[in-house]
């Protein structure tokens, strides 16, 4: 005689094996029934029928999600947080899709909900954190991920993102040495690159040009395909004067990663520099239709536009 497979292992392994509408039927059908059944209720315990809906929620929105319909995911998460407030499952989960929205401010508010309802969680703690870096609030950023180090978490990621924080909040006597911890923690060329690339950073903040073209350098020893380092050395081999050098990372940090606009940006200015303008119309075009608001690019082309009707 079969054993029956629990329905949420059986929505579980259609998601997985990318049955999608099935997953979605699955749990459309158990959610339909109310939580608060008493039956349900009295044969499983009220904590696990709570725990097993909000499960059924998050597995149907990731369905949604990965139909790329982040709106009607955001929905069934919404309707799952009016039966169950303040699950966290449930606002980790929309934060994740306000985050690939790029809508990082609301975002950053599902996060502070969930560390309402567990601040130890590591995932909102980081977020939170990642989120007042971007705001140009390193100081702010520093107290959360110190306060993860307290929680005992130790890795690469961890001591890379306190570093730079350390140099923009000008708490220099931490920087290197929460670099060479990340470095020691690193468990992949890939975390170790990441290292690398920002202690880049560091050193064309602090003007040390040599230091900056070895850190990039040694970026690209660990990831070969880190289309910013390309860009960063390219940028300053155009400083020393090496055209032909530059013109080759640039060439090639376009060609790793075309969504980027800077490659191309410099591109323009380095065919600018040496006269051939309408190379460098062509790469400013490029720059613009990635990033339509770059200002520099667009300032560029105009001093082009007007370069040609003199002619």
């Amino acid at each position: 005689m079969g054993l029956e497979m629990d329905p949420l292992l059986h929505a579980l392994s259609y998601f997985r094996r990318r049955k999608f509408q099935l997953c979605s039927d699955l749990c459309s059908q158990v959610l339909e029934k109310e939580p608060g059944d008493q039956v349900m209720r009295d044969r499983a315990g009220a904590g696990r029928v709570d725990v097993m809906f909000a499960s059924y929620t998050h597995l149907f929105a990731q369905v949604y999600s990965r139909l790329d319909q982040p709106l009607t995911a955001l929905n069934v998460f919404k309707q799952g947080l009016e039966r169950f407030p303040g699950e966290v499952s449930l606002l980790c989960g929309m934060a994740r899709i306000h985050e690939e929205m790029n809508n990082i401010s609301t975002a950053a508010e599902c996060y502070k909900d969930v560390l309402k309802q567990d601040n130890t969680h590591v995932e909102a703690i980081a977020c939170i954190a990642s989120n007042h870096f971007y705001s140009d609030q390193p100081e702010i950023a520093l107290r959360f991920y110190r306060r993860l180090l307290q929680m005992g978490i130790y890795n690469s990621q961890l001591f890379n993102n306190l570093g730079l924080c350390c140099f923009y909040a000008q708490q220099y006597d931490m920087i290197l040495s929460s670099f060479e911890r990340a470095l020691s923690l690193a468990e992949s060329e890939e975390q170790a690159a990441d290292v690398w690339y920002n202690l880049g950073h560091v050193a064309v903040g602090i003007g040390d040009r040599n230091l900056a073209h070895q850190c990039f350098k040694l970026t690209l020893a660990n990831n070969n395909d880190h289309a910013e380092s390309y860009n960063n050395l390219a940028v300053l081999e155009m400083q020393k004067g090496h055209i032909e050098q530059a013109r080759v990372f640039l060439q090639t940090a376009s060609s790793i990663a075309p969504h980027m606009y800077e490659p191309h940006f410099n591109f323009a200015v380095l065919s600018e520099k040496v006269g051939d303008l309408q190379r460098s119309y062509i790469e400013a075009q490029k720059s613009k239709e990635i990033f339509p608001e770059h200002v520099d690019s667009q300032q560029l082309i105009n001093q082009l536009k007007q370069h040609f009707a003199r002619l």
